[in-house]
């Protein structure tokens, strides 16, 4: 099932815990199409670049398994964390801030988070071994 132009229902659902079921109610698909149409402006403000989905939706199961909070916004499948293909998650971070995003995260210098929601606080962060902090 297409939830954009560039994202389908399978990308966004992809998990590495192919044993837990990680499928979205409706609601949580309805969100996911609004995270895919954000993503479709992701897309093309990185000049059409690829965008490579690690994780989107994570059911309570799937999320329990990575370790992550029960608050986290992938368990409403408002969050994706990506790579793109050439770029450096710097890179991605610094030519998105001017969307509005709710979070966006350079995680451990290896992929891109980011979240939306109806009130965007405009996070910028950086996590690694040394812990959070504001990306500057």
């Amino acid at each position: 099932m297409n939830l954009s132009p560039h994202f389908t229902l399978a990308e966004m659902t992809v998990t590495d815990h192919r044993l837990l079921d990680n499928s979205p109610t409706q609601i949580e698909i309805s969100n996911l199409q609004r995270l895919a149409q954000f993503l479709e402006t992701v897309k093309t403000t990185l000049g059409g670049k690829p965008i490579m989905i690690n994780s989107a939706f994570r059911s309570k199961a799937v999320n329990d398994a990575v370790g992550s909070r029960d608050t986290s916004q992938h368990r409403l499948g408002l969050a994706a964390d990506f790579r793109v293909p050439g770029m450096a998650p710097d890179a991605v971070v610094r030519a998105l801030l001017h969307l509005p995003f709710d979070q966006i995260i350079r995680e451990y210098d290896a992929w891109t988070h980011i979240s939306i929601s109806d009130k965007p606080r405009r996070q910028a962060l950086i996590i690694d071994r040394q812990g959070t902090r504001p990306f500057v």
